[in-house]
């Protein structure tokens, strides 16, 4: 059953409150938020949606489907404890949230609800590196609390195992591959002065930091440089690079000051929805990609796409598509790297029907997450409308898990 096959129940006052790395920061998390949340009105149309956001206007403005929006960074936190005490249901995630610096803020509200008598569901969650002892200690003292827990990949597993995990984590895959596409138009390409007659390589920079704590800033710009002239001359291309963050904008110019053919590069500089970000992928021929959800929307695209594994999660999402799966970014790896793009562009028609049946199973782990999650809803209120949260803070749900794509 898919999501949108979910049949909505009798009208009911439920109160769903999502919490993740939402607020506009990043796209990728922004598609999450949109598949979630249209997951959850396939399911209850009638339910109120609260989402907690780092930047409650941006969120307001582009996440039309959210019925309120609470900031919670930043600001008192009676109000938001109030908030969390009126919930039915706290969806935490989808997204990699719990890392290193982040896991403990998070799962202080998911913390609060339990205390609150709230049921709690990690919604195809992603986790690492968790090394720092007090985020390990929060994972350890609140996962087993909560309700259920899917993350979205294997990495992600036998990351919260090795912190002490016990209780059951169901597998399924990120919840942006159930994302609508949104027209990028001719008029749009031409504001961005892309060419409409020329081949297009789409590329995808990020920042180092504590999600990628093993990236080089110069050696991975140099190595992409290195790439972006090889396919510039291999395919008479032109390269556009497709920030998801703000920072990517910076390192992106990092790249192209160390290109040899600068003139062939640009930047899309203005802002656009995840739904008009995976249209844009129709326009290109290529995608090499540090960002997990562009790697994503050039394979729901059916684009030949070469990930660059500088965390386990791109690594994770190379396999199950079967993508060449590079260990790191380094530049030492330049050689390795141009072989295989220049494989990957001259064998790809052979591969893009296995591709394309790897996606639809992902897609279908993805919907697994939505139906899981309903459940979940369907046993809080029987369709009367709400029930006690004691009374569910710790219900068990069966479900099957998700094998390997």
């Amino acid at each position: 059953m898919t999501h949108d096959q979910l049949q909505p129940t009798a009208p009911s006052d439920l109160r769903i409150g999502l919490l993740g790395s939402y607020g506009g920061c990043n796209t990728g998390d922004e598609a999450i938020l949109k598949c979630i949340m249209s997951c959850l009105r396939a399911h209850r149309p009638d339910a109120r949606l609260v989402v907690f956001s780092r930047n409650a206007e941006h969120t307001r403005l582009h996440q039309p489907q959210a019925d309120e929006v609470v900031d919670w960074e930043g600001v008192p936190q009676k109000p938001v404890l109030d908030t969390l005490g009126s919930l039915d249901l706290l969806v935490l995630g989808g997204g990699g949230i719990l890392y290193d610096g982040e896991a403990r803020r998070y799962l202080r509200l998911v913390r609060a609800a339990h205390e609150r008598g709230v049921p709690t569901f990690a919604y195809a969650v992603g986790a690492g590196p968790l090394r720092d002892a007090d985020d390990r200690e929060a994972v350890r003292a609140v996962l087993p609390e909560m309700t259920d827990v899917v993350v979205r990949d294997e990495e992600s597993r036998l990351v919260l195992e090795e912190v002490g995990i016990e209780r059951d984590l169901t597998v399924t895959a990120d919840p942006a591959l159930l994302l609508p596409p949104e027209p990028f138009t001719e008029q749009m390409m031409r504001h961005e002065g892309l060419p409409l007659d020329a081949r297009l390589v789409g590329m995808s920079v990020r920042e180092p930091g504590r999600a990628a704590e093993k990236l080089d800033e110069a050696d991975y710009h140099a190595l992409l440089a290195d790439v972006a002239d090889f396919l510039a001359r291999r395919l008479e291309a032109h390269i556009v690079f497709v920030p998801m963050e703000r920072q990517d904008v910076r390192h992106a110019h990092g790249v192209l000051s160390r290109m040899s053919a600068p003139d062939r590069g640009r930047i899309l500089n203005n802002s656009y929805s995840p739904g008009e970000i995976l249209g844009f992928m129709s326009h290109l021929d290529i995608v090499v990609g540090m960002r997990l959800h562009v790697v994503i929307f050039a394979a729901l695209t059916g684009l030949p796409v070469l990930p660059l594994p500088y965390s386990g999660k791109v690594f994770d999402f190379a396999r199950r598509t079967g993508a060449p799966a590079l260990v790191g970014v380094a530049r030492e790896q330049a050689g390795l790297l141009l072989a295989e793009v220049d494989r990957l562009w001259d064998e790809f028609p052979l591969r893009q029907d296995d591709l394309r049946n790897r996606v639809h199973g992902l897609q279908a782990l993805a919907r697994e997450t939505c139906v899981r999650c309903g459940t979940l809803l369907d046993s809080l209120d029987g369709g009367t409308g709400g029930a006690q949260h004691a009374e569910h803070a710790h219900l068990s749900l069966a479900g099957p898990q998700a094998r390997p794509a």
